[in-house]
This record gives structure tokens, C-alpha cells and sequence, in this order.
């Protein structure tokens, strides 16, 4: 009789179990560290950017991440609380063990409560659809991140979008020791402009200061920001502001060559000096205000029957800017800019031998721009102003970036231009958070630092038809998305009708 070896079930599945248990534990340690994801997004708002990490590899002590974030939260809030999550993780990945995160949840745990609290995290009122009916909870989303002896602190994420941005942010400023100096600078006829906006986005990231042009200029300033200067400066202000510059001082100028006032239709040519200053860096502003087909609108009082009323209307006064010098990193992720009353610049035709100058190019209007000079009319209805109507002039130069050197002390001065006197006030300019990008990415450009630029305007998505389109072409390109989707939807219906009247067709055929 033959006697057949007993089969040992146990021996011959314990060793491939132990392999694979073995395998996992080593691929999950393994992919702590080295991990991809599949981003289908253009602008990869998924992925961690080169600008994180680059950020993330100058800490070298441990940071704490927590975040105090509620549970069984509506699904926009959800979404949020899965998207800090994978992102965070992704942050302590690159962190090499530098970085940690913890989530908490304050509503099952008083001391927990306390602890964000003490962090400058607030419970915030949500309205919430339970149990088929309206209610309003008290919920906590917020993150704190905590390093050495320093905390920065996000109150409430409310949004994904700009989410990895003011992270990054954060952790800028925990690890950098020194915060560079930028100032305000303002002249005797400057004193009653304000630019809170610009100021509260500087603070994030710099010291700012305010300047009085009257004083010298220190020399812990590395960038000054100056804003629509509307009549000549004082022997005491050019002096100070020239000496500034030519010990390699950066300016970041906002001025037209025309000053507006829309209230009264007024406008007048500036007579100021501080164009001489702008024509050392081999630029010019002319005497001019550009128009734009791509604009912004205005209301206008206008008699509807019996009643009157603000109708709005396009004013090309009021460009708003989408071609940008794709090579310039400090414009190359933007989408659009918005300018009040610009002028049109240009090269100057002969510059002295005291400077070697390099100029270029960042922003310009449409194909669809016009221009007015000598008689300016700035009444914004077209029947009484022909000039909003003939917009069919090439793109006119409205932003410049130009390097300045002396040839003798061989110092550089650079000069960022935007020909809008507006562009840093409040309540114009200054209170477009499009602008707000171009003047960050610009101090950060002038300052030498430009790890913050490309992930600053990563998430920009306003994506309009190209203005220069034909009237005929948007009309049909209108209709095609309110009807396609409709008519694909009748149709994959149509087609599933079809699928299923011919299975059972084969079915009852089968059956008989």
C-alpha cells in the first residue's frame, strides 16, 4: 500500500504570509518618504509644489502641526478636512521627520477646547440641514503650527483654494530669522492717500514702514513702494529718493502721466519730475490714456422710461490686462490684472552715458486698444464719447520691469512700472486681490526671493473667452454650452434605451 506524505497546510502558507506581511510593512515605510499621485489638474493644485518644498527643506527643527478640525461636518467642510489631511501629509513626507501633524477634534475633549483656544483658534457658527431641519452648530477648522517658540496660526479653513499658499506662507515665516524692510515711501502731496490693503499684505511677510520722502532713505530698506505722485517733488524728497537709488535701491512704481477724476470727467496732464527720475531707467510715459475692449465696468445713470436708473456699462478707461511676458517669472502665472486710467509706455529715444539700462516688458492691453491724448473725454457712455468706440489699435505697454546700473560705482537698481496711479490705492487697485499677486510677486522678484512667486498665483482660474473673438463667434460658442450638455444627456439616454430594448429583445428570444 502506498503511503502518500501528509499535507501540512500550516508550513506551506505560513512562509508566503510572513513575505507578504513583510512586503507591506517595508512598502508602507518605504512610501512614507517616496510617493507619487496621479494630478490631472494643469496647474497641479493637488500636488505639493517645487516652491513647498524648497521651503519645507530649511527647517531643521521639529514643527507641530495641529489641527483642530470638527467631525460630521456638510460636504464642501468634509472635502476640506481630506484635502488638509493629504496635503499635510505630504508636507511631513518632504519634511524628513521635521515635520508632524496631529488631528484633534475640541468637541470630545474640554481640554482640547482650551488647548485651541489658547492657540487663537475659535469655534465658528455653521448652519448645518439635520434631521430635515436647519440648525446651527459651534465648529472648529483651523490649523496651528508651532516651531521653536514661535506659532502662526490659520483661524478658519473655509476654502482649499490658496489653502497650500498660506500654509507655506506660515512656515515661511516661522523659519525666517530677519524680515527684509519695505517701505511706503510718500511726498508732501501724498499725505492723504491710503494703502491699508497693500500694507496688510505686506505685513504677512515683511517689516513695512511708511516713509516720508523728506527724510533720508535708510539703509535697511531694500524696497520702496510709491504710489501716483501728482506734482513736482521737493529739492529735499528728489534728493533723498535719487541718493536712495543710486545706492542700488529697488522702487516699485504705480504712476500714470494723466490724473483723472471720474466724479467730475476731469483730466489733466501731470507736470512732475518724477518722470525724469523714470526716464534714467531708459522708460517713458506718455502723455496719453490707454483704452481696452477687455475692461471693466462703470454705472451709468441713464433715463429707462419713467424711472432713472445705474445701468453698467464697459468703460476701456478701465482695462483689465490679460497678455502678460510669459518669460517674466513675476507675471508669468497671473490671469489678469486690473488698471485705472493708464498711460502707455515706451522706450526713451536717447539715454546719457551714465547708465546702462535693460528693459522688459511685462504687461500689455488687447489687440482691441485705442488711445486718447490732447483732449481728454471721459464721459462713459459711448453715444457721448466716439473715443470708447474705435478700439482697433494694436496692444499698447502698460507694465515694465528695467535694470539700471552705474557704469562708474557698477551698482544695479531695478525699477518695476505699472502705469496706473491707482494701482496701490484704496478703494482702486489696491482692492483687487489680482493686484494684490503682481505687487506680492513683485517684492518678493526685487527682493531676490522667488520661491513664493509661482505658488502664489497657482490656483488663479479666471479663464474668460479671448476678448479679441469676434461678436458672432461668442454668441455661438454660447449656445453650444447651454444646448450641448443637454443634447449629450437626451442622447446617452436615447442610447441606454436602445441597449436595453435590445437586451430584452435577445432575452424573450432566448426564453422562447
Amino acid at each position: 500500500m502506498e503511503i502518500r506524505p501528509k499535507f501540512e497546510w500550516k508550513k506551506s502558507l505560513s512562509v508566503p504570509v510572513v513575505v507578504i506581511a513583510v512586503s507591506l510593512v517595508l512598502l508602507n515605510l518605504i512610501s512614507r518618504n517616496w510617493f507619487g499621485r496621479l494630478d490631472l489638474t494643469d496647474n497641479k493644485m493637488y500636488t505639493l509644489s517645487s516652491s513647498s518644498r524648497s521651503v519645507v527643506k530649511k527647517i531643521d527643527d521639529l514643527m507641530t502641526m495641529k489641527v483642530f478640525f470638527s467631525t460630521n461636518l456638510p460636504g464642501e467642510y468634509g472635502n476640506n478636512r481630506r484635502y488638509l489631511q493629504d496635503i499635510l501629509e505630504e508636507y511631513s513626507a518632504y519634511g524628513k521627520g521635521n515635520i508632524r501633524f496631529e488631528f484633534n477634534t475640541p468637541e470630545d475633549n474640554e481640554d482640547v477646547q482650551q488647548e485651541a483656544q489658547r492657540l487663537g483658534i475659535q469655534p465658528v457658527q455653521l448652519q448645518v440641514i439635520e434631521n430635515d431641519k436647519m440648525e446651527v452648530k459651534r465648529v472648529h477648522m483651523g490649523l496651528a503650527i508651532l516651531y521653536q517658540d514661535e506659532v502662526e496660526v490659520i483661524p478658519v479653513i473655509q476654502s482649499t483654494t490658496g489653502l497650500e499658499y498660506e500654509i507655506t506662507t506660515k512656515i515661511k515665516r516661522l523659519v525666517e530669522t530677519e524680515k527684509p524692510v519695505v517701505a511706503i515711501g510718500k511726498t508732501e502731496s501724498q499725505a492723504g492717500v491710503e494703502n491699508t490693503a497693500i500694507m496688510d499684505k505686506l505685513q504677512q511677510r515683511y517689516t513695512v514702514r511708511s516713509v516720508d520722502l523728506k527724510s533720508a532713505v535708510s539703509k535697511e530698506i531694500k524696497l520702496m513702494l510709491i504710489n501716483g505722485v501728482e506734482d513736482s517733488l521737493s529739492d529735499v524728497e528728489r534728493s533723498n529718493l535719487a541718493q536712495y537709488i543710486e545706492q542700488g535701491g529697488n522702487v516699485f512704481l504705480a504712476q500714470s502721466h494723466i490724473q483723472t477724476d471720474l466724479s467730475t470727467q476731469q483730466a489733466s496732464v501731470i507736470g512732475s519730475d518724477i518722470f525724469d527720475l523714470i526716464n534714467t531707467y531708459g522708460v517713458n510715459l506718455e502723455e496719453n490714456l490707454v483704452l481696452d475692449k477687455t475692461c471693466g465696468r462703470v454705472n451709468v445713470q441713464q433715463n429707462m422710461g419713467f424711472i432713472r436708473m445705474a445701468v453698467p456699462m464697459e468703460y476701456p478707461l478701465l482695462p483689465i490686462i490679460r497678455s502678460f511676458n510669459k518669460d517674466e517669472v513675476v507675471v508669468s502665472g497671473l490671469e489678469q490684472v486690473q488698471l485705472f486710467f493708464a498711460s502707455e509706455v515706451s522706450n526713451v529715444d536717447s539715454l546719457g552715458n551714465d547708465y546702462e539700462v535693460n528693459i522688459l516688458p511685462l504687461m500689455y492691453t488687447s489687440n482691441r486698444s485705442g488711445l486718447m491724448s490732447g483732449h481728454y473725454n471721459l464721459n462713459p457712455d459711448p453715444k457721448n464719447n466716439p473715443s470708447l468706440k474705435s478700439l482697433d489699435q494694436p496692444k499698447k505697454l502698460v507694465a515694465v520691469r528695467s535694470e539700471r546700473t552705474d557704469k562708474k560705482s557698477g551698482l544695479l537698481s531695478q525699477l518695476i512700472l505699472v502705469s496706473d496711479s491707482r494701482f496701490l490705492i484704496d478703494g482702486a487697485g489696491g482692492s483687487s486681490p489680482e493686484n494684490h499677486i503682481l505687487v506680492m510677486n513683485a517684492v518678493d522678484y526685487l527682493l531676490g526671493d522667488k520661491e513664493l512667486i509661482s505658488l502664489r498665483s497657482r490656483e488663479i482660474t479666471n479663464r474668460p473667452l479671448d476678448p479679441e473673438l469676434e461678436d458672432g463667434t461668442k454668441r455661438f460658442l454660447k449656445w453650444i454650452n447651454i444646448l450641448l450638455p443637454s443634447v449629450l444627456v437626451i442622447g446617452f439616454g436615447f442610447f441606454r434605451i436602445s441597449r436595453l430594448k435590445n437586451r430584452s429583445k435577445i432575452l424573450e428570444e432566448f426564453y422562447d
